[in-house]
């Protein structure tokens, strides 16, 4: 093999990178050291690896999606339900920071606060001799799902590729060399697990087994085996006690393969042994160039859906990290594709059908106790991390989701009869994957009612884009669960009579009324939920032909529950009393989630509403933690503010420091809020599809917040509710001039269009009047707010539109152009 000189090198990966539409790589001219969030990741939904690319001692950081602390347990506190009516009584008077004191002891577990999602621990290649290296180039390619460093050393070019094979379920690293006889290195492990066993058998294998460990009460019991074997082409394999050494190969394939003896949160019965050893056996049979083959083509039939282009400058030749620091002074909306695709990267690299959900941090975790323990935050952040799912057309990965869904349906109904009295189940802000309901970290953010309400609500909206009457059949018992709980736990608020949820919170969040304590009753966001929950299970009951007497008892209850105030500085009030500090810049704007992801409040059925919310989004600021931020996108595409969301996205691409008391982006583009949580890419991805494509309001929306930064572009595989895909959408000029769209369930195809559209063939579309007849864009109606007397309500003036109905049949396509 000739070698290249380096700049040759450059000049043909930049060439090929230009070329590319958009060019989906993150690449560097650096090695990442010793700062794991320089590294890259590479995952198959059940191994996540972090790829460093040093060159003299590389590292390959290992997660396993079920290599968890703990083993089955269950943290309700049995004193909760007895100091209920306490609790109640003291809120109601005013008295929250009494009321969260009580709960801090009644409430919040006296066990286990969670579980830890854990790192198996590094496999390390030494390489003597390569210090002094030259040429190097290290990238990740999202469009194949594939890792590369190279380099050279003494005029040798040494070659790197790694990935997660998603087919054969193991992490394959392949070297190579320019000259015959130049690879040798030394293979070891190193763990910061305490219980942990590295050695090397009689067939040359490296192996690491143990059990996790013991975490707040509750021991460790899954165990787990690392399994390393080496081929080498030419030279020579030797084997230590607790490392491999490989001397003068042409070539080497490392395959890795890990396992646990997890079968369920409840069932540890399975053997990690002979489940490391199978796989490891089915994939080293095989050759490298073959596992490549199998995984680049699994991971494109999910990867190759959607693509966008909304053009490329010279900005875009740099490497990863400088783009990312020029960012906010450069012209450069490449960054902005890429940065659109790596969130579905990965969510395609960290949940797969059949694994565990998405974490706090995906499956990529170095730290033995990791922040907020790598696990589920369910008042925003694990819901956030499957927004895309449907949006950019990965729905089969949201199963992982629905499955913990159902599974703490299961879990839940304890804690809700124990802790509440009530039917049904219910979740509070965290669990994990022994699938705890109880409530943990503090009565401040832990007394949150609502894991189950919201959860339940996202598994009813993956229906509205697949219409998949079996799945709907599956989750329902969950959403009926949680819509029980509520009746069962909603009381009557003295002073106003609606029914509220008492106690209650907005998430982590507390006004200075309440004397700093978060607790209160009938707090905004938790309305919004439950009007949710209940008008979603009495669409579903219906469609199911089933439960029509509950279903009754939940529309008697939904007109009970308390609408939406406006207050004194024109904000959506985030309480029931209008104590609201317009200075306030917290992290959580939960009260929004009525505008996103919900759509309780539109710019066109609910302009007082939409007034609000935009007075509420100008006083909380933009600058935020990375993962507030990307849900701000979100909430300014929902505002059809589509520079403002834009701004959202150049705060939120900013280096880490670059936000003062705000998150950002580190170089591997992992979102910060600081630290690394990986909810933030996916709301950030969420939110530039809904820059571009909305269907929450009634009608396929197509570039409702489109900036101007973008003015030219291409779109193809979004979706919307109702089962309609966007083939192909083509905008020029912020006019949108080709549309092309399959319907994959038939019905009314609805579009608002920012200009006149007509058929393929020039014959003029039909203009829309009335309700929408398809029942997936059927909206609720949201009951009128309550108006502080002073407030000051600017109705908005929104940009005139088109409205277009168009029959559709199952399997067709649609094509319509610019007038």
């Amino acid at each position: 093999m000739k070698q290249v000189p380096f700049v040759l090198l450059l000049l043909t990966v930049l060439t090929g990178y230009a070329q590319q539409q958009p060019g989906l790589k993150l690449w560097y001219k650096q090695p990442a050291g010793k700062t794991w969030e320089n590294a890259l990741p590479v995952g198959n939904g059940r191994l996540g690896a972090m790829i460093y690319g040093n060159v003299e001692t590389e590292t390959i950081q290992l997660n396993e999606h079920t290599l968890w602390s703990g083993g089955p347990n269950r943290n309700d506190n049995p004193e909760a339900l007895a100091s209920l009516p306490e609790i109640r009584k003291l809120i109601f008077e005013g008295r929250q920071k009494d009321a969260e004191k009580l709960a801090g002891k009644t409430i919040i577990s006296k066990t286990s606060h969670g579980q830890m999602f854990e790192p198996l621990g590094n496999l390390l290649l030494s390489f003597d001799g390569h210090g002094a290296y030259e040429q190097y180039y290290r990238e990740l390619d999202i469009e194949r799902a594939v890792a590369t460093t190279t380099y050279t050393v003494g005029g040798v070019t040494y070659t790197r590729q790694a990935l997660a094979s998603l087919p054969d379920r193991v992490v394959v690293i392949r070297l190579t060399a320019s000259k015959p006889g130049s690879i040798s290195f030394n293979a070891a492990f190193a763990t910061p697990q305490p219980k942990a066993v590295i050695k090397t058998t009689a067939a040359k294998e490296l192996t690491i087994t143990g059990t996790t460990i013991d975490h707040e009460s509750v021991p460790g019991k899954v165990k787990y085996k690392g399994l390393v074997r080496i081929k080498q082409e030419g030279g020579s394999l030797m084997a230590g006690d607790t490392s491999l050494t490989v001397k003068a190969a042409n070539a080497v394939t490392i395959y890795i393969s890990v396992a646990t003896n997890f079968n369920s949160y409840k069932d540890l019965g399975g053997n990690e042994q002979e489940r490391a050893q199978s796989t490891m056996e089915k994939a080293a049979a095989k050759t490298f160039a073959a596992i490549r083959q199998t995984h680049v083509a699994a991971y494109q039939r999910y990867f190759n859906r959607v693509k966008l282009d909304i053009g490329q400058t010279a900005a875009a030749t740099l490497p990863t990290d400088e783009r990312l620091k020029n960012f906010n002074t450069a012209n450069d909306p490449q960054l902005v594709t890429l940065y659109f695709q790596y969130g579905r990267y990965l969510l395609i690299s960290a949940s797969q059908p059949g694994g565990q959900p998405a974490n706090l941090q995906g499956i990529w975790n170095n730290r033995l106790y990791p922040p907020w323990d790598s696990k589920y935050t369910i008042n925003i952040n694990a819901e956030m991390n499957y927004w895309p799912a449907e949006r950019t057309n990965l729905t089969e990965l949201f199963e992982p989701f629905s499955t913990m869904v159902k599974e703490l349906s299961v879990t839940g109904q304890q804690t809700a009869r124990d802790m509440y009295g009530a039917r049904g189940w219910m979740a509070h802000h965290n669990t994990d994957i022994w699938r705890a309901t109880g409530a943990v970290d503090g009565a401040f953010w832990g007394a949150w009612n609502n894991g189950g309400g919201w959860m339940s609500q996202q598994a009813w909206e993956h229906y509205l884009y697949t219409g998949d009457k079996n799945y709907l059949a599956s989750i329902y018992p969950a959403m009926k669960g949680a819509a029980t709980y509520y009746i069962d736990y909603l009381v009557e608020h003295p002073k106003y009579h609606w029914l509220v949820l008492c106690p209650d919170m907005s998430p982590e969040n507390a006004p200075a009324a309440h004397q700093g304590s978060s607790l209160d009753a009938g707090t905004t966001m938790s309305n919004q939920i439950v009007f949710d929950i209940f008008s979603s299970t009495i669409k579903a009951a219906a469609i199911l032909g089933k439960d029509a007497p509950f279903a009754d008892t939940l529309k008697q209850l939904r007109h009970k529950l308390a609408p939406m105030h406006i207050g004194k500085h024109g904000q959506l009030q985030e309480w029931l009393d209008d104590i609201d500090d317009p200075k306030d810049n917290h992290r959580h704007i939960s009260h929004l989630y009525g505008l996103f992801p919900s759509n309780q409040l539109s710019p066109y059925r609910t302009p007082q509403l939409y007034s609000a919310a935009r007075n509420t989004l100008l006083q909380r600021g933009d600058i935020s933690t990375g993962w507030s931020m990307g849900w701000k996108v979100n909430w300014w595409a929902r505002m059809l503010d589509g520079n403002h969301a834009y701004q959202l996205i150049r705060n939120q691409l900013s280096p880490v420091g670059a936000n003062p008391g705000g998150g950002g982006t580190y170089n591997n583009l992992f979102d910060a809020h600081p630290p690394f949580q990986i909810d933030g890419n996916f709301g950030c991805t969420s939110g530039i599809a809904e820059m571009l494509l909305q269907s929450a309001d009634g009608a396929v929306s197509l570039l409702p917040a489109l900036p101007d930064a973008w003015p030219d572009g291409k779109v193809s595989g979004l979706l919307t509710w109702g089962g309609f895909e966007i083939v192909n959408m083509e905008w020029k000029k912020a006019k949108l001039v080709k549309l092309v769209v399959r319907s994959t369930l038939g019905g009314n195809l609805r579009l608002r269009t920012p200009n006149p559209l007509t058929a393929a063939d020039g014959k003029p579309l039909t203009a829309a009047t009335g309700e929408n007849p398809n029942p997936f864009y059927k909206t609720e109606t949201t009951p009128a707010p309550i108006v502080a007397q002073d407030a000051t309500i600017t109705l908005p003036e929104l940009k005139k539109t088109w409205l277009y109905d168009i029959p559709t049949q199952k399997g067709k396509l649609y094509t319509i152009q610019s007038r």
